[in-house]
């Protein structure tokens, strides 16, 4: 961030790439952005220039462009270039992006950047075809080429031989790869690794690696870390000039292998027919247009040298064909593409591209063949996007009725891109959004639909006001919305909700909302567009009634857990003492201040407590606490409770574990118990001059002061006065304790002078509710954004200090409010990237594409970077008799409120199918093994009555059919599984 906060870059051209790159780079934050291009709006621009309006039709292009842009960052001033391009201007900028640039003069500019440090960076679209090419000079210097978090782990042993042999502890995967370095901290015995020069490593299996000769070293005895050290690499480029003759091209698509080679001849060609038109592009579908740059293709190919490659005519005709359309999805693509790139520019981390990137999304274009004709402009903003396309297509996706779901990073995107798509906006037309959410602060580095002034308000409604801006088509044609998708609103979102539309769009960030939407997409067979970003990586996905299987048929393995044990007594690296201070964080400042709240508002708390099975004791043990035993008066007896949590946590804890288990202790089979990954404890002493220790106090005890309402004290002078007049009691060791060593053994019950007092005696101890009216405590919900509420302080100061006791290396206030806050790395280059892949999809399934191959799922990094693509996993088949079917598939029953009679006979009348067992949601409605009397009860009964009877639930209003499961029994007598059963009541 500093280094790009250094930066000045250059963005040449305003169309609808350059100001996706434009904002990209503007919303991540460098020094400035410089606009160069004087060309007049035209109104074709409108189609994918989302920050141009009509009234800017005859302004350049850069003119118009720059306030708007420059309202997305107070931080980034941006500027209007009005000088001649000259060498001394082009010297300015650290990076020079250059958009609908001629090749002569991407040229003569590489020329002038090319070994002077500055970066360049060149890029277009055409139609459904971009391209990316990255030239850092001679030599680039990257300190982070993959973006990866480095790896660290604990060792069990290491060999003394030539080629020594890491082995990792208790079969954990180290993660390394082959010329990784690592360093290495704690190995008792073989000393000399401690903290010595990174060694490169040889990958030997999933928990081994070689590190070298160590034949020359001491015996390994035990312990030690490893910890991964990420080493600069250094890239090197070749100018414009020289890579045009020898090109590195990168695959963006291992299923199109061929056409990186192709393409790299065929813009060279569209250049040529440019600059022999009077910088004209092909007109769409112009067949003798389309011969020229085929013919040019060919020239180009036949020159001897490497660019050589065998021309495919089809590939070279669809190219010119679409060329003059801009498309506002492959801006996106590439605009995130190239921003990311500058970035890496401007900061030197993440691999660049190696040099040229090619793209297409030739399977976009509609099943129905496109006459020239039907892709002449109409003199509409949309002409851009009717030159690839088409009239008819365009009318297509006017009439679309979408929803999307989340109006978050990616729904911005989607919404823009939409807009300017014309998606939605014909007379059948309609796009519905949803978010419950408000915009924060932090919101506005990648929801860029949103400004400071728009903090506090709704998304959904601020981002449609947004794009209605960016085209008053849409205006009417958006729907906003303010409700979480769930069994909730269905009332809302109900059978003519989604009966009416025509797909579904995801822009979620959490996997149970996205399952719901997957959920109803199946029952309803409506397409859904699934997609998600974390920090460089990004993943896209289709999911297609008929053909492919659904989001919800594949799981991501469960993250990892920390177990219990390890979080209470046996931490080993930072994140286990900053999950521990989150917990306490979480059990003093808000459960317990909760529980009391209950207690003292809700008759019987106690015993729905006990039912729940809940730690009964531990409750009412924190509300005799908070009520009774260290209620504060006043600030100092907060701080005299948050100087005795010290102690607890900091010392006395520490010093129990060590006596049930001493530093020298072995185990029953002889083992020292304190080995890897245990490490043994050391108490800390108070010291009030110690600032950490001092953290902690002034943070716990204005928190314990926020949960009863009494004014805050910052003054540290103050509380240090304070907390040295605390008394503290001298700990003696408890007799008893159990401690849990073991994941698999049971918890420890709580223990102490109250560990054996009933429950009931406790609690009779407690005031009663009625004593204490109108008495409320303040519990605090975690807020990781707001730096005055100590939160965070609390946490950070509480995880150090815990790290202290164990001897683990403390984390820095920021690296703690990333763990402890669950943040998720956002960028706005991998969103608009992702969000360009989706509209790609959508295009495919607006114009009809029925052919799985022609769909694709999507995985990238930016930072690598990596492009990969797949077809969609198709729907697993399943088979009954002699029918197939799969998840898409469902009996459909028209037949009214039947009776069970009647439904079980139509199901043996109809299928060949006796129906065993039937059961709605939860409950079961009808088992061959029931009862006779009840069996008979129920068969007379009609099927919305027998739901309502067993499930004691009316069924909505709103609801036209219920679904319900079967197990049945094919004509053979035996199991069969088969679909599930949609009845439609009413």
């Amino acid at each position: 961030m500093q280094k790009m906060s250094s930066s000045n870059v250059l963005i040449i051209g305003l169309k609808g790439l350059g100001v996706e790159v434009a904002k990209n780079v503007i919303l991540a934050g460098v020094k400035s952005v410089t606009l160069y291009d004087p060309e007049p709006t035209a109104l074709p621009d409108l189609s994918n220039q989302f920050f141009l309006r009509e009234e800017d039709v005859g302004t350049p292009r850069a003119q118009a462009s720059a306030a708007r842009l420059a309202e997305l960052n107070q931080y980034v001033p941006v500027h209007v270039l009005t000088e001649e391009l000259t060498p001394e201007v082009i010297q300015r900028f650290k990076v020079i992006v250059a958009t609908e640039t001629p090749l002569a003069r991407m040229l003569e500019i590489n020329q002038v950047t090319h070994g002077a440090g500055n970066c360049f960076i060149a890029t277009d679209i055409r139609g459904l075809f971009g391209h990316v090419f990255c030239d850092f000079g001679p030599e680039f210097l990257v300190s982070d080429p993959n973006g990866e978090e480095p790896v660290s782990g604990m060792i069990a042993a290491i060999s003394r031989e030539a080629d020594g042999v890491v082995t990792c502890l208790d079969e954990t995967r180290h993660g390394l790869e082959d010329g990784d370095f690592v360093t290495f901290s704690e190995v008792q015995g073989m000393t000399d690794l401690n903290g010595g020069d990174p060694r490169p490593v040889k990958v030997i299996g999933p928990y081994t690696f070689s590190i070298g000769d160590t034949s020359g070293l001491p015996e390994y005895e035990r312990g030690g870390l490893f910890q991964q050290v990420k080493m600069p690499k250094v890239y090197k480029f070749k100018p414009l000039a020289e890579s045009l003759r020898t090109p590195e091209l990168m695959v963006s698509d291992f299923a199109k292998f061929d056409r990186p080679a192709q393409l790299h001849l065929a813009f060279q060609a569209l250049d040529r027919f440019s600059q022999a038109h009077s910088g004209r592009l092909p007109r769409p579908r112009d067949d003798e247009d389309a011969d020229a740059v085929l013919a040019l293709t060919k020239e180009l190919a036949a020159v001897p040298g490497p660019t050589q490659t065998e021309v495919s005519d089809d590939l070279i005709r669809q190219f010119a064909y679409g060329a003059a359309g801009q498309l506002s999805p492959m801006a996106a693509f590439f605009g995130g593409i190239v921003g990311q790139e500058v970035l890496k520019a401007c900061s030197g981390k993440f691999g660049p591209v190696m040099q040229h990137l090619y793209f297409d999304s030739l399977e976009s274009l509609p099943t129905e063949p496109l006459t020239k004709a039907d892709c002449q402009p109409m003199g509409s903003r949309y002409d851009g996007q009717i030159a690839v396309f088409g009239r008819a297509f365009q009318a297509k996706l006017a009439d679309q009725r979408q929803f999307l779901v989340g109006a978050g990073a990616i729904g911005c995107e989607m919404l823009k891109n939409w807009a300017m798509m014309g998606l939605g906006t014909g007379p059948r037309g309609e796009v519905h959004v949803t978010d419950m959410d408000t915009i924060e602060k932090s919101n506005l580095n990648r929801q860029f639909l949103f400004r400071p002034s728009d903090v506090g308000h709704l998304k959904s409604d601020t981002a449609i006001r947004a794009v209605a801006v960016m085209n008053p088509d849409t205006v009417g044609h958006i729907v906003a919305h303010q409700d979480r998708v769930g069994p909730e609103t269905e009332r809302v979102y109900n059978d003519d909700f989604f009966e009416a539309l025509d797909g579904v769009t995801n822009a979620l960030d959490n996997v149970e909302a996205r399952r719901y939407m997957d959920r109803r997409c199946v029952y309803y067979r409506k397409p859904l567009l699934e997609s998600g970003t974390l920090g460089t990586k990004g993943n896209t996905q289709v999911v297609l009634p008929f053909l492919t299987e659904s989001y919800s048929s594949s799981q991501d393995p469960p993250e990892k857990t920390i177990p219990v044990c390890t979080l209470h007594n046996f931490p080993n690296v930072i994140a286990h003492t900053i999950q521990w201070a989150r917990d306490r964080f979480e059990g003093l400042f808000h459960q317990a201040p909760e529980n009391v709240n209950l207690y003292l508002t809700q008759p019987g708390f106690l015993e729905a407590i006990a039912k729940q099975g809940a730690n009964e004791r531990e409750v009412v043990l924190n509300i005799k606490e908070l009520l009774v035993d260290e209620k504060p008066r006043y600030f100092e007896e907060c701080v005299q409770w948050a100087r005795l949590k010290f102690e607890k946590y900091f010392s006395n804890d520490i010093k129990q574990l060590l006596y049930n288990f001493p530093a020298d202790a072995v185990t029953s089979s002889g083992q020292r118990f304190w080995t890897a990954p245990k490490r043994a404890p050391t108490p800390l002493t108070f010291d009030a001059a110690d600032p950490l220790h001092l953290d902690f106090i002034t943070s716990a005890a204005n928190l314990y002061a926020a949960v009863y309402g009494l004014k805050a004290e910052r003054d540290p002078a103050t509380i240090r006065a304070m907390v040295t007049k605390v008394e503290v009691p001298e700990f003696v060791p408890k007799q008893g304790v159990k401690i849990q060593v073991q994941e698999n053994e049971p918890a420890p019950t709580a223990t102490g002078s109250e560990g054996d007092t009933p429950v009931q005696q406790l609690a009779s101890e407690l005031p009663a509710p009625s004593t204490l009216s109108g008495v409320r405590l303040h519990p605090l919900e975690f807020e990781k954004d707001d730096d005055t509420n100590f939160h965070i302080d609390f946490i950070a100061a509480a995880s150090n200090l815990r790290a202290a006791n164990y001897s683990i290396k403390p984390a820095d206030r920021l690296q703690t409010k990333f763990i402890a806050g669950k943040i998720i790395p956002a960028i706005a280059t991998t969103t608009a990237l992702v969000t360009g892949l989706v509209c790609l999809e959508l295009l495919k399934i607006v114009g009809g594409h029925q052919k799985l191959e022609d769909y694709k799922n999507g995985f990238i990094n930016l930072a690598l970077p990596f492009f990969g693509f797949s077809e969609p996993i198709p729907a697993q088949k399943l088979q009954y008799h002699e029918t197939e079917f799969s998840l898409w598939d469902r009996f459909d029953v028209q037949g009214g409120d039947m009776t069970l009679q009647e439904f079980l006979d139509y199901f043996q009348r109809e299928h060949g199918l006796e129906v065993t067992m039937l059961s709605s949601g939860v409950s079961m409605l009808y088992s061959f093994f029931m009862p006779k009397k009840k069996l008979d009860e129920r068969k007379a009964m009609k099927m919305s009555q027998l739901v309502e009877t067993v499930s004691k639930k009316p069924i909505p209003s709103h609801v036209k059919a219920i679904v319900l499961e079967i197990c049945a029994n094919d004509r053979d007598d035996e199991d069969v599984e088969v679909p599930y059963v949609r009845l439609v009541i009413r």
